[in-house]
């Protein structure tokens, strides 16, 4: 038996069903990262005959993992594990290096590269004058070519003079020049995606999205990053702990 299955523990004398149980501990084991983003899941028979549960149980746990979005199912080739973010939303970190920590493969595709005038909402978070101008970035975020969110970066020129010097990581290009986001302050709230973020994002219009609004700071307090990232809820978490 495979070993990752001595902690999948079902008791038939509890209210909960089995395949409910069987369903949390897959769960469990693949957020923590005992199966990696990509690997395949045993069969229903082989999970039925290592867990001695019914074909139907697993059939029913694997069924629900696929509505929450953590396997896919290839018919002929089998169940995989799909990419999955659970981010912190009290820590700062690169969008990359939390991806290459969870064993996936960060990609930027990029949509547009340029220097422009700012809105007057950038304008007014950014603290700029009247005739400054930002360095826009916008791209899809992927881990292992699967879209995971639609990102769009402002900075001001003072801060990124040239857009079309980042390639994966903006926070690691901010480092090495010596201007690193030290603090930031996010918003997360929900929309439902439009046509054109639809499109972008590879869901159906209308499917929310979380929108998560970060103004990052250089370590002198000055606004220097404005990021606005539109995430796909079927593979994006965002976690708080809390203690007293």
């Amino acid at each position: 038996m495979d070993s990752r299955f001595e902690h999948l523990h079902l008791d038939a004398s509890l209210a909960t069903p089995l395949y409910r149980q069987l369903a949390n501990g897959l769960e469990a084991a693949i957020r923590s990262g005992s199966w990696r983003a990509g690997e395949a899941l045993p069969s229903e028979r082989n999970l039925a005959e290592a867990l001695a549960v019914s074909r139907i149980t697993a059939r029913k746990a694997l069924d629900q993992l696929e509505e929450s979005g953590l396997i896919r199912r290839d018919r002929g080739s089998g169940t995989f594990i799909r990419p999955s973010m659970d981010q912190p939303l009290t820590r700062l970190a690169s969008f990359s290096d939390m991806l290459i920590q969870r064993g996936f493969s960060p990609r930027s595709e990029w949509l547009r590269r340029e220097r422009c005038q700012p809105s007057s909402e950038e304008n007014l978070r950014l603290g700029l004058s009247s005739n400054a101008q930002v360095s826009r970035l916008k791209r899809l975020r992927l881990a292992d070519d699967v879209v995971m969110a639609v990102e769009e970066s402002c900075l001001p020129v003072t801060v990124l003079p040239d857009p079309m010097a980042v390639d994966v990581s903006l926070y690691q290009w901010l480092e090495q020049a010596g201007r690193p986001i030290v603090r930031a302050r996010q918003q997360v709230t929900a929309v439902n995606a439009d046509p054109e973020l639809a499109g972008l994002a590879q869901v159906a219009e209308g499917q929310a999205l979380l929108k998560v609004t970060r103004l990052g700071y250089l370590a002198d307090d000055t606004p220097a990053e404005l990021t606005i990232t539109y995430c796909r809820t079927d593979y994006y978490d965002f976690t708080v702990e809390l203690a007293r």
